[in-house]
């Protein structure tokens, strides 16, 4: 039952709800706001690059710190400064373009200390056994709000522009930082009394992944993964959308919200049936998941061109459940195993590897989207992915399924 997640859970969940919503409404209303001001998308890449580039610059030395300060104090603090620095921009009216790039940067740097925080923090609000029941409830939440946001954010924005928006989002900051001064957690701070300790501390998060061969496994796993499979979202599917099958931005917007009530249902598949039990079907729905991306491929050939628009959703409804069958209980798995002392360390160097890699799948498949056409580049890419995962679940299973079992004792 989901009242026996308690109430250290619901307080963390509510106030993450609330902060999601607030962000999701500027995360719209900015991109309106840049494009209505300077028609530009290079400005717009520039404002991505501004809230990507200082968190992974920042997310190993916030590891550090989430792992040795008070995380419930890091979590509560940066909620609530991000809502005054919002407060701020409206009060002293810094809506210039370039004051606004330099507010997502500093939000972004706030956002990489509040996640340390969290990462390290959650785990401990229920009970091991509980873990993905927990996950997948807190995801079931913000795939809700991911759905309705970008509609809200929209009406926002044309009612009350760009200052509304802001405004909304510092009042959903400052109440989530309330909500989660109510959660009682205790964390045995160790601060750093030489700046030489950061540095050891920082490569101590990439250490403890080498350490264990079963983490070492999973890790390397999910990073190959989301290498090749990141940009068929980032890349490939607005290419595919727009030029290939020119869909409107409505249809193309409908495609993106049907992968987000896939991974909705897949959460409350988790929350409602699976719970931890979800763990041993993580294989069998991964290959389910790169079965459903094998149908992205004829979608963009002449002849399914009449049906393409009706296929995509359908098949982005079905990979979301399948992503959320993976994902969820891998990050739960990491959660159970990763101890107490290094666990925002871990997540931020892993967030970190995830994030760095990101970057160059896009890079290369855009330049390839060029030269080599669409059907054939998706069906390399997920082509490739299918061997590297039958690969690692011939020779890793038994890895990924036991993972844990060589972590006891490898702390820093």
């Amino acid at each position: 039952m989901l009242k026996e997640l308690g109430r250290n859970f619901w307080l963390y969940t509510v106030g993450r709800w609330i902060s999601q919503a607030g962000w999701v409404i500027q995360d719209v209303a900015v991109p309106l706001y840049v494009l209505d001001k300077t028609g530009s998308g290079a400005m717009m890449g520039l404002f991505v690059i501004a809230e990507l580039t200082p968190r992974l610059i920042m997310n190993p030395i916030a590891g550090v710190i989430g792992d040795r300060y008070n995380r419930k104090h890091l979590m509560v603090g940066f909620d609530l400064a991000r809502g005054v620095l919002l407060f701020g921009v409206i009060a002293f009216n810094l809506l210039n373009i370039h004051q606004l790039l330099m507010i997502q940067v500093l939000m972004s740097i706030m956002g990489s200390f509040f996640s340390a925080g969290i990462s390290g923090m959650f785990p401990d609000l229920v009970r091991k056994d509980q873990l993905a029941q927990a996950n997948s409830t807190l995801q079931s939440g913000g795939q809700i709000i991911r759905i309705i946001g970008p509609i809200l954010g929209g009406l926002i924005y044309a009612l009350g522009g760009i200052r509304l928006a802001i405004f909304i989002n510092a009042v959903s900051f400052s109440g989530s930082g309330l909500f989660e001064m109510l959660i009682e957690y205790h964390w045995k701070t160790r601060k750093i009394s030489d700046i030489s300790e950061i540095w050891d501390d920082m490569l101590e998060g990439f250490r403890f992944i080498r350490s264990s061969r079963n983490l070492l496994v999973l890790v390397s796993f999910a990073v190959i993964l989301n290498t090749l499979l990141n940009p068929v979202f980032i890349v490939i599917l607005p290419y595919l959308s727009r030029v290939t099958l020119r869909l409107s931005s409505v249809q193309f917007g409908s495609v993106q919200t049907a992968a987000t009530i896939g991974a909705l249902t897949g959460n409350l598949l988790i929350a409602g049936k699976f719970k931890e039990s979800s763990e041993r079907h993580l294989f069998k729905a991964l290959f389910g998941q790169l079965a459903v991306m094998f149908l992205l491929a004829p979608v963009a050939l002449p002849a399914f061109r009449s049906i393409a628009y009706l296929m995509l959703p359908i098949i982005f409804v079905v990979f979301g459940i399948f992503n959320t069958l993976v994902n969820i209980p891998i990050f739960a798995k990491l959660q159970k195993v990763v101890p107490n002392e290094v666990r925002s360390r871990f997540f931020s160097a892993f967030e970190t590897m995830i994030m760095a890699t990101t970057p160059l799948g896009m890079a290369v498949i855009g330049f390839l989207l060029d030269i080599v056409d669409i059907c054939t580049l998706t069906t390399v890419l997920v082509a490739l992915s299918f061997l590297i995962s039958a690969y690692y679940y011939i020779n890793f299973r038994q890895s990924v399924i036991n993972l844990g079992s060589d972590i006891e004792g490898v702390i820093a």
